[in-house]
């Protein structure tokens, strides 16, 4: 598996509507109003973070210039809620479970983040130029991403499906892409999503059915739009994103099920000196609860992790 206002774009897998999101997900900086019905709704107001203090052993595992420093340089895909957001619009803070999660990581080891907003597909790739040090955007650990890209996980999410509300063709759930032969499937550019659509775009033909069609959008605004208006059949993003916008009524979706889970982490180049600290950060929100009043407060205790890892396989496609 992610915006609202004039900032909306789409993993987890696991990169992802104001009330959309993506496990591999991620947001931009596009001009495109919301469509009707899609704004997000009001941030919670509790603020589990305010508590959290420095921990000296996880702050010690940071490289001698990153302490000195006392910064991190962060790029930020805010999308939709209840990952990344702009409840009140985006010359005002984000928030999400995801701003949450970095801030009290930020907290534990001692530093300061300059959070920089940059769209989903170029986060990644800026991380091994060294522009940022660290990425968040409800990445999702895929063994593609392995490859290039260090994780430290915070979260397990994944990969759903959604379609317009009253919309009985696909029935309650999508477990096979088979079922999806002969639609239109929107979904976010550079996700697990687009990936695992393309990978797969042959089962339609090996099973004597008419393929499905994808189309990319590079505002998740415009995923909805198109959902709405008819224009796509379908929606794949992240699970917890889709699951929150269901819950509101104004998006009029429904949301169809998990198809595949991914472990969702903060992405760093490969062989960063970091994901030591940053493991070890996560682990203490989790041992003093801040972990799971954070998860509470934007409705995803259903995704928690017992303990953070670094480079985890992907999860086997059930």
């Amino acid at each position: 598996m992610r915006a609202s206002g004039t900032r909306i774009r789409l993993a987890a897998g696991l990169v992802l509507l104001p009330l959309l999101a993506v496990t591999a997900c991620g947001a931009d900086s596009g001009t495109a109003a919301a469509p009707a019905g899609a704004q997000a709704s009001a941030a919670p107001t509790d603020d589990p973070v305010a508590a959290v203090r420095k921990v000296e052993s996880a702050a010690a595992l940071l490289p001698a210039e990153v302490r000195e420093a006392g910064t991190l340089r962060v790029g930020s895909s805010v999308g939709f809620p209840p990952g990344a957001y702009y409840p009140n619009g985006a010359d005002k803070p984000p928030a999400g479970q995801d701003i949450d999660l970095a801030d009290a990581v930020a907290k534990v080891l001692g530093l300061r983040l300059e959070r920089q907003d940059a769209s989903f597909e170029t986060i990644l790739p800026a991380l091994g130029s060294g522009k940022y040090d660290v990425g968040t955007g409800n990445f999702g650990v895929t063994t593609e991403r392995l490859k290039t890209i260090d994780f430290v996980t915070y979260i397990n999410d994944g990969q759903g499906f959604a379609v317009k509300k009253g919309n009985t063709e696909l029935g309650k759930k999508v477990t096979d892409l088979v079922q999806l032969c002969g639609l239109t499937i929107g979904t976010g550019a550079g996700t697990t999503f687009e990936a695992t659509l393309t990978a797969r775009k042959e089962v339609c033909a090996e099973h004597g059915r008419k393929p499905y069609e994808v189309k990319v959008y590079s505002e998740n605004g415009a995923t909805l739009t198109a959902l709405q208006q008819g224009r796509i059949d379908v929606v794949m993003s992240t699970i917890n994103g889709l699951r929150y916008q269901a819950a509101q009524p104004a998006s009029q979706t429904e949301f169809l099920g998990e198809f595949h889970r991914l472990d969702v982490g903060f992405a760093f180049k490969k062989g960063s000196p970091l994901t030591k600290a940053f493991q070890a950060a996560v682990d203490e929100l989790i041992k003093d609860g801040t972990y799971a009043r954070i998860l509470k407060k934007w409705g995803t205790s259903a995704s928690a992790i017992e303990a953070s890892r670094i480079n985890p396989p992907e999860h086997p496609q059930s």
